[in-house]
C-alpha cells in the first residue's frame, strides 16, 4: 500500500497484563488494593510533611514530598485503565489522542522521578559529606531550583520521545501488546522505519537513566566512606538510616526500566512484569519504606492523626 493511501489508526486496543485473563476479578481486586494503598500512603506522607512546619522546610523532606506526589500521579496514569480492562474488555480501547497523552504523561512523570532520585542522592551527599556547609549549599532557593529543574527536564525528555514516536505513521494493526501506551510496543505498530527512534531510545533513555544511576552510586561511595569515619556507633547508625530508604527505592526503581529500554527486543511478557514492578508496585512500597525507616515521618504522621482526632472529638 502506498504511503498516501494508508488509513491512519484512530483507536488502539491495549493488550492488558499478561497471564491475568483467566481470573480477571481476582486481579481486579489485587490491583485495586495496590492502587488504593499507593494513593493513600503517598498522600498521607505528602500532607503530613506539608503541614508539619519542622519538616517541609528541610530539603530531604521537601524532595520526599515531591516524590510522594509523583508516585501518586505515576500510578494513576496506568492503573485506572488496567482496572477498567479487568471489568470489561471494551474498556481496553484508547483513542489515538489518549494514547499520546498517556505516553507523554508516563514518561514525564517517570523521567522526573528518575532525576529527582539523583537530586535526593546529591542532597544526602551534601548532608553527610559537607555538614558544615549543608545549610548554605542546600538552601530553600537551591532546593526549589533543583526540584523545578527535575520537572522541567522531565517535561523536555517526554516531549522529545512523544514527538518522535507519534511522528511515525500508524496504519494498522492497532493492538498494543502492553498494558499502556509505551514507546517499545508502539514502535512495533509503526508503518515506517523505526531505527532512528530505537537509537534515540538507547541514547536518551538508556544513557540518561544509567547516567543518573551512576551519579547516585558515586554519591553513595562518598557517603559510605564518610559514614565509616564517624566515631560513634549511634552517629553511624543515624547516618545510614537517613540514606537506606532512598537507596532501597533507587534499586527498586532503576533496574527494570534500564532493562526494558536498553533491550527492547525482549519478550513483551518480560517487559510487562518488569513494568508492573516499577510503575505500580514500587510507588506502593515507597511510603512503607520511608515511614518504617524514618522516625521524623512517623512522628509527623502520628501528630497529624492526633490533631485530626482532637478536631473530631470537638
Amino acid at each position: 500500500m502506498e504511503p498516501g493511501n494508508r488509513t491512519r489508526v484512530k483507536v488502539f486496543i491495549l493488550g492488558g497484563l499478561p497471564n491475568t485473563s483467566e481470573l480477571p476479578i481476582l486481579f481486579f481486586l489485587i490491583f485495586l488494593i495496590i492502587y488504593l494503598l499507593t494513593v493513600l500512603g503517598n498522600l498521607l506522607i505528602f500532607f503530613a510533611i506539608l503541614f508539619e512546619a519542622q519538616l517541609h522546610h528541610l530539603p530531604m523532606y521537601f524532595f520526599l514530598c515531591n516524590l510522594s506526589f509523583l508516585d501518586t500521579c505515576l500510578s494513576s496514569v496506568t492503573v485506572p485503565k488496567i482496572l477498567a480492562g479487568f471489568i470489561m474488555s471494551g474498556y481496553r480501547t484508547i483513542s489515538f489522542t489518549g494514547c499520546i497523552i498517556q505516553l507523554y504523561t508516563f514518561h514525564f512523570l517517570a523521567s522526573t522521578e528518575c532525576f529527582l532520585y539523583t537530586v535526593m542522592a546529591y542532597d544526602r551527599f551534601l548532608a553527610i559529606c559537607r555538614p558544615l556547609n549543608y545549610a548554605t549549599l542546600m538552601n530553600r532557593r537551591v532546593c526549589s531550583g533543583l526540584a523545578a529543574g527535575t520537572w522541567l527536564t522531565g517535561s523536555i525528555h517526554a516531549t522529545i520521545h512523544t514527538s518522535l514516536t507519534f511522528r511515525l505513521p500508524y496504519c494498522g494493526p492497532n493492538r498494543v501488546d502492553y498494558f499502556f501506551c509505551d514507546i517499545p510496543p508502539m514502535l512495533k505498530l509503526a508503518c515506517a522505519d523505526t531505527s532512528m527512534n530505537h537509537t534515540v531510545i538507547l541514547a536518551n533513555i538508556g544513557i540518561v537513566a544509567a547516567g543518573c544511576f551512576m551519579l547516585i552510586c558515586v554519591s553513595y561511595v562518598y557517603i559510605v566512606a564518610a559514614i565509616l569515619k564517624i566515631q560513634t556507633t549511634q552517629g553511624r547508625h543515624r547516618a545510614f538510616s537517613t540514606c537506606s530508604a532512598h537507596l532501597t527505592v533507587v534499586m527498586l526503581y532503576y533496574g527494570p526500566p534500564i532493562f526494558i529500554y536498553m533491550f527492547p527486543s525482549s519478550s513483551d511478557s518480560t517487559h510487562g512484569v518488569l513494568a508492573v514492578f516499577y510503575t505500580i508496585v514500587t510507588p506502593m512500597l515507597n511510603p512503607f519504606i520511608y515511614t518504617l525507616r524514618n522516625k521524623e515521618v512517623k512522628r509527623a504522621l502520628s501528630k497529624w492523626f492526633s490533631g485530626h482526632s482532637v478536631l473530631q472529638e470537638r
